[in-house]
């Protein structure tokens, strides 16, 4: 089921201008969400970050665009795909409604809610191999809008391509001063002993959810230190353990790049603690 402006759709009724300037443009901006037990995880950061990136993109906010009718039109959705008491993952989309080319003649938005069935209720650590390389086609820039997701997100399919045609289960992205950034589809950090280290906003990092949320889990953890500092590819084969983090998976282990194996066990004991954040809200 989709969910346009607060209509629920199936998929055949569904259509898309030609003149979309999320698809001409790529101006539009979105979020992608896990829901669980009737109940959308992380909501209010999802919410702000939300609010902050059409703010940062210039996009005119409806009145209506409120937590609780943005957070009632995804329940909605997911109510409406007949499973009930089942894991969810949604994305909310929204762009600037047409008009105009490179100056938009338009001042209100449009939004688009979809969601689909996920397998696990809560995050769970996958012990699969999971093997990554650096993708050096392309650079991400250093600044505010690489922090966003909107979709431009070219470079993020190009490394996909690569990856996919090298069997690699990931890339890690530079940016133009050639410090890793982050991976394909979230944030990476690095364990080293008793030290966690992740890549700073400023290098161009998506800020991501769950980053957020293990910031915080971190901070209440006294055996770790956390550095919020760049990283530069020569520490990646020094790193006891690398792990991925996004909405949908939680946390991801690499178990290899290039010469190196990785083990997993702080990635372990975060995401249980990354659940129980989770369940408590």
């Amino acid at each position: 089921m989709i969910n346009h402006n607060g209509n629920i759709l199936q998929e055949t009724e569904t259509t898309i201008s030609f003149t979309n300037r999320g698809l001409n443009y790529g101006d539009a901006v979105f979020e992608t969400l896990r829901i669980s037990a009737g109940k959308v995880l992380f909501w209010e950061d999802h919410y702000f970050r939300l609010m902050a990136s059409m703010r940062i993109m210039r996009m005119e906010i409806p009145m209506s665009f409120t937590p609780e009718y943005l957070e009632a039109e995804i329940l909605k959705t997911v109510e409406t795909a007949g499973e009930k008491n089942k894991t969810y993952r949604a994305k909310l989309l929204v762009w600037r409604n047409e008009g105009g080319k490179y100056t938009p003649t338009a001042k209100d938005v449009s939004f688009v809610i979809t969601a689909e069935v996920l397998s696990t209720p809560f995050y769970t650590i996958s012990e699969d191999a999971y093997e990554i390389e650096l993708f050096k086609d392309h650079y991400v820039t250093s600044g505010l809008l690489s922090t966003l997701k909107s979709t431009n997100r070219i470079i993020n399919v190009l490394g996909s391509i690569y990856a996919k045609e090298n069997d690699y289960a990931n890339c890690l992205l530079l940016n133009e001063k050639k410090q890793v950034v982050e991976a394909l589809n979230g944030n990476i950090f690095l364990v080293n002993g008793y030290k966690i280290k992740t890549p700073p906003i400023t290098d161009g990092c998506l800020n991501g959810i769950l980053r957020k949320q293990l910031l915080k889990v971190l901070g209440q953890v006294p055996d770790y230190i956390l550095e919020e500092t760049s990283v530069s590819p020569f520490e990646l084969q020094k790193a006891d353990e690398i792990f991925i983090t996004n909405t949908i998976v939680g946390i991801q282990p690499v178990t290899k790049y290039r010469k190196k194996e990785y083990g997993f066990s702080v990635a372990r004991e975060l995401l249980q603690k990354l659940n129980v954040k989770a369940r408590l809200g």
